[in-house]
């Protein structure tokens, strides 16, 4: 069975350049990676929140919250 990793970004540079480098890297035999834009699916910022996201890039791998480099804080978002 395959882990949910979750990439919660804002479209910002940062994490773009994230998403290139980090998200797409995971190996997709172990990761069910799903690629979520807050700024486009606002709806989901309380589902962020909930995991633990306080800025994006962030990724959700598990119960496990990894926040990357800083693109705009969660606040900015709402």
């Amino acid at each position: 069975m395959k882990t949910k990793a979750i990439f919660y970004h804002a479209g910002c540079p940062v994490c773009v350049d994230a998403e290139q480098g980090l998200a797409n890297s995971l190996d997709q035999e172990k990761y069910e990676v799903e690629m979520v834009h807050l700024g486009e699916q606002s709806g989901r910022i309380g589902e962020a929140e909930s995991s633990g996201v306080q800025s994006v890039p962030a990724l959700v791998i598990g119960d496990n919250t990894y926040h990357i480099n800083f693109g705009a804080a969660i606040n900015d978002l709402k």
